[in-house]
């Protein structure tokens, strides 16, 4: 029997990137350009012609979420043996096997989180600083830390910066020495001392290194745009001096600036890779000409925008459509009632998303939805596999596939799970109810998906393979999400709210660099839409009238872009 032909399917740009397996590699892909496509094919390609062997691949990324689709698309393409990790993982896990050998003894513990030791930090120097600060002050330390900047440096950049809390330079960089000591008085390191470590390790002990380079030869990075100056100076490192590496990414989807991303090493791939082959994917597949060309019009001439273009030439759509509202409730009310429609019309709800800048937005929608009892789910609230009615059927179902069945899978995943509270129909009950309904309904759908011949043990062991890669199931309920958390996702339907001046731009974005990164969240958002796109602001935030004494707001500045096809265009009111 011959191999599958991996790369039938792929559109030419597609199939010249997955087919160029050797040297320096990037790959500037646009918004639904099938770079994942792209990326796991070429890999699958490079292992099944013996180009390489599986266990001396990584690919790397950004979320849990990402590796675990990297891992389940790349095992479906036969290519189960490579290692697909964030950055974090891959590093951890090198950090816990080489630690006794170079330092002794068991690693430090990771901290979960900063604001513990940040609150013991403030108490030490008799600052007065509420969550948010702290949050905020946790932010700044990350912030340094994945820019590579030492205390002097980063007191250097500071002056002249806002700080958490109200603080001054020097008692935010005395905040910053505290934390640092309370941490190793504890014998403890964060998420960026991870990364500092190893890449301090690797650039210290040539034996490590070595072993490492032994290890990995090819390296793959997705979402290269999101790469900070720690997380290229380690991949560096890994890599030593080989040429090996595959960088896909979209310099339009940069919005993690803030977290230290840049889209520099992106951009400069090939100035500092002479050989390198550079390789432009811009036929999209997921959008209409109508949401493309309010893509392109919004990203034209900022640098490394691609022109994306339908794949379906003659595919319009439907226009875009763009509402003003009196107030934010009368815009969640609105949009309610768009969303009611799609679902008659037979949109799935999991098809079907509202996007939004920031979470507080997510309040007067959820109730709106409340109110014509419409299932939503907030996307980054509580996961999946976290719920605790997932978590009960998950061991109900493990225990049970403990012992033979002779029914179908469908049917004894169903009697487990009304076991735990299942029903058939749907519940008539308030949003709880209706949301932990839909949690187990869709562990029945993957049960009713699977193929033919699956075992109960065989399905219980996917499902917990699942929750280690956080690879969640599709619910039947209307995605509410922040423009930053929808990256990387896409729906037949999609809501955009709240494009006012102040909340799109948000109000605190200052100057050129900020205003284009919220240039960058809308373009994400407008191109998360498959079919149908709507945008919409409102006059005033709350639930009544604007009023002469209410806080006005004018319509976002992008919406006059839009409309007229000029950066920069001043804002005036939309009707």
């Amino acid at each position: 029997m011959s191999a599958p032909d991996l790369l039938a399917g792929l559109d030419d740009q597609q199939r010249l990137a997955a087919e160029t397996l050797l040297g320096p590699v990037c790959i500037l892909a646009g918004a639904g350009t099938g770079k994942t496509r792209a990326i796991t094919h070429r890999i699958a390609h490079g292992v099944q012609t013996g180009a390489y062997a599986p266990n001396r691949v990584l690919a790397l990324t950004f979320t849990a979420r990402a590796a675990g689709e990297l891992r389940t698309r790349l095992r479906a393409l036969g290519a189960g043996g490579v290692q697909a990790r964030t950055f974090h993982a891959a590093a951890l896990s090198q950090l816990n096997y080489f630690w006794p050998t170079i330092a002794g003894g068991l690693p430090p513990r990771i901290l979960t989180g900063k604001a513990g030791v940040l609150a013991q930090a403030s108490e030490r120097l008799k600052l007065r600083l509420d969550k948010a600060a702290l949050r905020d002050v946790a932010g700044e330390i990350e912030w340094r830390k994945v820019s590579m900047l030492t205390l002097e440096a980063y007191e250097r950049q500071a002056h002249g910066k806002p700080m958490p809390g109200g603080l001054g330079v020097s008692a935010m960089v005395s905040l910053h020495q505290a934390y640092e000591h309370l941490k190793d008085e504890q014998r403890r390191i964060d998420f960026e001392d991870v990364l500092l470590v190893m890449a301090g390790m690797l650039d210290a002990e040539p034996a490590v290194a070595d072993e490492v380079r032994g290890q990995y030869r090819f390296f793959v990075v997705d979402e290269y745009q999101d790469v900070s100056p720690l997380q290229q100076r380690l991949l560096e490192l890994w890599l030593g001096p080989r040429t090996d590496l595959c960088v896909v990414g979209d310099a339009s989807q940069t919005v993690y600036s803030f977290a230290g991303a840049t889209s520099d090493y992106l951009l400069g791939f090939g100035s500092r890779y002479d050989d390198a082959t550079v390789v432009q994917l811009e036929n999209n597949h997921r959008s209409t000409g109508a949401v493309l060309d309010l893509a392109n019009r919004l990203m034209r001439g900022r640098p490394g925008a691609l022109e994306l273009h339908p794949v379906a030439a003659g595919d319009r759509g439907e226009p875009v459509s763009v509402t003003a509202h009196d107030s934010d409730r009368a815009e969640a009310e609105a949009v309610a009632a768009a969303v009611a429609d799609e679902l008659a019309s037979g949109i799935p709800a999991d098809r079907i998303a509202v996007l939004y800048r920031v979470n507080a937005q997510s309040i007067a929608l959820e109730q709106a939805f409340s109110d014509r009892r419409i299932a939503t789910r907030v996307l980054g609230s509580t996961r999946f596999f976290d719920h605790p009615a997932v978590q009960r059927a998950m061991l109900e179902l493990r225990s049970i596939a403990q012992t033979p069945r002779q029914e179908p899978l469908f049917q004894s995943v169903s009697d487990v799970l009304q076991s735990v509270g299942w029903t058939l129909e749907p519940p008539a009950a308030g949003p709880a109810e209706r949301e932990r309904w839909e949690l187990l309904n869709a562990i029945v759908d993957l049960a009713d998906a699977a193929p033919a011949g699956t075992t109960l043990r065989a399905f219980a062991d996917e499902l917990f393979e699942r929750q280690q890669a956080q690879h969640e199931p599709a619910i039947a309920a209307v995605t509410l999400a922040t423009l930053h958390s929808a990256k990387g996702l896409e729906w037949d339907a999609v809501h955009l709210v709240g494009l006012s001046e102040g909340l799109l731009p948000i109000v605190h974005a200052r100057g050129f660099d900020a205003i284009d990164e919220e240039r960058r969240l809308l373009y994400v958002g407008i191109t998360r839409a498959r079919r149908r796109l709507s945008l919409s602001w409102s006059a005033s935030p709350g639930g009544g009238e604007a009023g002469p004494s209410a806080r006005r707001r004018a319509p976002s500045r992008f919406l006059d872009e839009l409309r007229s096809g000029t950066p920069g265009a001043a804002a005036s009111v939309v009707r």
